[in-house]
């Protein structure tokens, strides 16, 4: 593929991809982020992937990546939301949750991970990797990824919801490494 051709690729499909991602969501900074990073990982690649039906090729990979983009929100949004409930819970009337606390105590789980884990975690949050990329950089399957993915989410919430880490907010007694 040369540059004459993906431009032809880009300018065909973009605004039906955009229309088709707003499908799955509403939120144009995240379409637009899928649709930067499908075009940049096809030019990129370019030498490396055969594609036989360029359409079908783009529309998939749209779509697998705003799911993934999507799941991956969620469970974030899932684990401030419950710490909110449970700071809620547990300050009783106080004005402000201890935010920093917070932090230190997911940084404190996340230590605790199994190694490889805690890499494809970090690599997913930290360097905001895709499952596809971090499982090529650490030569893995994309299933190997997804499946330490949620043994780590899995992990750091039921350490979050964890009784023992509600008394020791409660008690300012959290241990810091």
């Amino acid at each position: 593929m040369n540059i004459t051709t993906f431009r032809q690729y880009y300018d065909s499909y973009y605004d039906q991809l955009y229309h088709f991602l707003t499908f799955y969501t509403k939120n144009s900074i995240i379409i637009e982020d899928v649709l930067q990073e499908i075009f940049l990982k096809l030019w990129e690649n370019r030498e490396k992937i055969e594609v036989k039906y360029i359409k079908t090729y783009l529309f998939h990979a749209a779509k697998n990546k705003v799911l993934n983009h999507l799941r991956d929100e969620q469970s974030r949004h899932y684990l401030l939301e419950n710490w909110f409930n449970q700071q809620q819970y547990e300050s009783k009337g106080k004005d402000c949750f201890d935010l920093e606390l917070f932090i230190l105590q997911l940084d404190k789980i996340v230590k605790q991970l199994p190694e490889r884990c805690r890499e494809i975690f970090l690599l997913s949050r930290e360097e905001k990797l895709t499952y596809k990329q971090i499982a090529d950089k650490l030569n893995l399957s994309v299933k190997t990824v997804e499946v330490q993915m949620g043994i780590a989410l899995k992990r750091i919430r039921e350490s979050l919801s964890s009784s023992t880490f509600l008394v020791l907010i409660a008690m300012g007694q959290i241990i810091h490494n």
